[in-house]
């Protein structure tokens, strides 16, 4: 995490200084202050979510579900959870960090996230009006296992990237 930091900082150094070369830092200043309004409640309610699940989701429940000792069951609570989250990464990011937080194991976060980002259902209205019913069924038929596929991957791979 503290690379993710050091990275946006010297990134935030760059952009300010090309800004200012520029003649453009107040203005860089004004169109901060207005995405910081636009988009600050949707994060305070994302960090609102997080806390709220690592808070809610007891225990038991996690181990017997959520854990690699879950099995398949898990992978499959997750995909289905996924497909059913609202409001794509604003939420789902957050719910990924609380069920992270409570003891999810990594496996189960991937299938997660990958569901959520290939098989969201609200997106699919969407999807049939812009290229059609047949793409969309070819679309979600070809991703409805990828999720399992990365959550499996990502059992195999955790005690090598995450020493678990």
């Amino acid at each position: 995490m503290k690379w993710a930091y050091v990275v946006f900082f010297a990134l935030l150094l760059g952009v300010v200084a090309l800004a200012a070369a520029q003649g453009k830092l107040g203005e860089g200043f004004r169109a901060s202050g207005k995405s910081a309004m636009a988009l600050g409640p949707v994060l305070i309610l994302a960090f609102l979510v997080m806390g709220f699940t690592e808070v809610l989701l007891p225990q038991g429940w996690v181990e017997r579900w959520l854990t690699d000792a879950s099995g398949p069951r898990g992978l499959a609570v997750a995909w289905l959870a996924g497909v059913l989250t609202p409001g794509g990464s604003v939420i789902g990011f957050p719910m990924a960090a609380g069920l992270l937080k409570t003891g999810a194991s990594p496996a189960v976060v991937v299938t997660y996230l990958t569901s959520m980002a290939l098989l969201n259902v609200l997106r699919l209205p969407m999807e049939v009006g812009i290229y059609g019913g047949r793409m969309l069924a070819l679309r979600v038929l070809a991703c409805l296992v990828v999720p399992f596929v990365a959550g499996g991957f990502a059992r195999l791979l955790a005690p090598l990237v995450l020493g678990r």
